[in-house]
């Protein structure tokens, strides 16, 4: 198995390499995904948050109340240690088991997987060996222009979500592949089958 990290800001056009890599053959596993999957109803996760964050941050229909979740988390640094604690090892787990159920169906398997905070993820020592970390990258500029006009934002919105983030140095430093994709998407998807071609002769 050959493992892809790839992380990119909100807005970098990280969504649409992994999907074009995907379209060519790789296995993608989207940790944002396993983030939510890890605290569904009646998983161990949904459990020990109840536990710690009391039956407030449940919503009637029992599954979790993110916001709700997310106030108490926003007041209280060390809530969000406490919650780290309780998804992260959960998330380690599943992307872990799906990283090998991918291998067992072909050893050859390529997998991407996709995580936003990976620079942030890297400096836990437990976490995934990477045989490549993928960057996708784009101007503070192009990244505001994108959110405003695709998701509605404003322009401060945008901007705030931005510098919420990992700076695009600590991603930089990270990548042993950058895709730029201040351009077209076309030129980005000619990237990432640059970047899928080169792989493949590695293989």
């Amino acid at each position: 198995m050959y493992l892809i990290g790839l992380t990119g800001g909100i807005a970098s056009g990280k969504t649409v390499v992994a999907r074009r890599l995907e379209e060519l053959g790789a296995t993608r596993v989207d940790a944002d995904q396993l983030a939510r999957d890890v605290v569904a109803v009646g998983t161990p996760g949904l459990a020990a948050i109840t536990e710690r964050f009391g039956v407030d941050v449940i919503a009637a229909d029992g599954t979790l109340d993110r916001a709700a979740l997310g106030a108490v988390i926003f007041r209280d640094p060390d809530a969000r240690l406490a919650l780290n604690a309780i998804t992260h090892p959960a998330i380690r787990e599943l992307s872990s088991r799906l990283f090998a159920e991918a291998s067992d169906r072909d050893p050859n398997a390529v997998v991407v997987y996709d995580v936003p905070l990976l620079a942030e993820a890297l400096r836990d020592p437990g976490y995934h060996r990477f045989d490549l970390v993928v960057v996708v990258g784009a101007s503070t500029e192009t990244r505001v222009r994108r959110l405003v006009q695709l998701r509605g934002l404003t322009r401060e919105e945008a901007l705030h979500r931005l510098n919420s983030q990992a700076t695009d140095t600590e991603r930089l430093a990270i990548a042993d592949v950058v895709i730029d994709s201040n351009g077209t998407l076309e030129e980005t998807i000619e990237q990432a089958d640059a970047l899928w071609a080169g792989r493949a002769s590695h293989h």
